[in-house]
């Protein structure tokens, strides 16, 4: 019988006129004329004395279908188009799956959000920990600096930074004094990240890297994401990432820092495919409980125009997602739960001004054309 069946289907996948796969539904040609138009504009806009080299970008609308396309280029030199497939380092959007595991902590009731710092015991010293919790820390409302923008740190050679480990990013932190009290506003800091990984690590007594693995990565086939460690280069193929040099002038920067300087905060790898999956997955809720959702998607202002700000979330006009800037990257990545349109934009170059960034402007634009009533980035 197992013979006869693979014999059977066997015919069926070569009859002629049957398709094994139906090709997905494009956008009309002038709805990919008009995204290809923006995207340039974008870029060139973004860039030095020529635009950024290169985008990845992916559209999908229910019911009138998708456009996927690579522009520009992933390469200088040589000149390399850009490809569908390739892999960008994500920054910021390792965000998304930090949370989650938190969340998931949250479901197993190992933690709870209103869990202060203090109560891990870390060791740190920093400023307000018996009051900052870890609703905050998501938050972004804790008022602990963000490490990256203190100015003795931005005058510091890429060796020194790259020599940091994630508690020691925290320890320069904890020396600054709290920019306001716990929940007064919010204050985007990589600081609270760190964090939120040394904790999640403390309380599962396992890496960060490996909870993010075995509780997303693999339950979601997300093949093409990684959480890498080690200085070994991004894995093939992948986009080259790009940096404005004095002279307006691209230089490669793909490797420039080691993944411990942003690790919990930024320092994951993907391509445009598992971003899809993925963003729709955390803001629909797939990957944790009701209650931990609500919790989520309970956004607020964050004081720069319609954006507003939920526990490791950016919501904006019916959107939600984030965004990610690292060294030679940008990138974006959003669902609308009201009209089931993803939007996914990586963009080679980490050119985040003018508001609101390379990555964000793109996102910006396409939404106008998909939902013009609900444009998200607005001052």
């Amino acid at each position: 019988m197992r013979t006869v069946s693979l014999v059977v289907l066997a015919v069926l996948l070569v009859l002629p006129g049957r398709p094994a796969v139906a090709a997905a539904a494009q956008l009309s040609p002038a709805v990919q004329a008009a995204i290809v138009s923006d995207v340039k504009r974008e870029l060139a806009a973004y860039g030095g004395t020529t635009p950024i080299p290169g985008a990845v970008v992916g559209v999908w609308v229910p019911g009138k279908g998708e456009f996927t396309q690579g522009i520009g280029y992933s390469n200088l030199s040589p000149r390399t188009p850009m490809a569908l497939d390739d892999k960008f380092r994500i920054g910021s959007n390792t965000k998304t799956f930090v949370a989650t595991v938190l969340l998931q902590l949250v479901d197993e009731k190992k933690l709870s959000l209103d869990d202060t710092i203090a109560k891990f015991d870390l060791g740190l010293n920093v400023p307000n920990e018996k009051s900052i919790t870890l609703r905050q820390l998501a938050e972004m409302r804790s008022g602990i600096v963000d490490a990256y923008s203190i100015p003795a740190v931005q005058k510091q050679p890429d060796t020194w930074w790259n020599t940091r480990t994630p508690r020691q990013w925290v320890e320069i932190a904890a020396k600054e004094p709290p920019l306001f009290p716990p929940g007064a506003k919010y204050n985007y800091s990589n600081t609270n990240w760190m964090l939120l990984g040394l904790i999640i690590e403390k309380v599962t007594n396992d890496t960060i890297q490996a909870e993010i693995g075995k509780r997303i990565l693999t339950p979601l086939a997300l093949t093409q994401t990684s959480f890498p460690t080690t200085e070994m280069g991004m894995p093939s193929p992948y986009a080259r990432g790009y940096s404005l040099d004095a002279k307006k002038q691209w230089k490669d920067e793909s490797a420039v820092l080691s993944p411990s300087v942003s690790w919990a905060a930024g320092a994951m790898i993907s391509d445009m495919a598992d971003m899809k999956t993925w963003v729709k997955a955390y803001v629909t809720g797939t990957t944790n409980g009701a209650a931990s959702q609500k919790a989520r998607l309970t956004c607020l202002p964050t004081g720069e125009g319609n954006l507003s700000f939920g526990l490791g979330i950016g919501c904006s006009a019916g959107w939600y997602g984030y965004t990610g800037g690292i060294t030679g990257y940008n990138t974006g990545a959003y669902y609308m739960p009201a009209t089931g349109v993803t939007i996914v934009v990586f963009v080679n170059s980490q050119q985040e001004k003018p508001f609101p960034g390379v990555a964000n402007a793109i996102f910006r634009d396409l939404a106008k054309i998909f939902t013009p009533k609900n444009v998200p980035f607005v001052k």
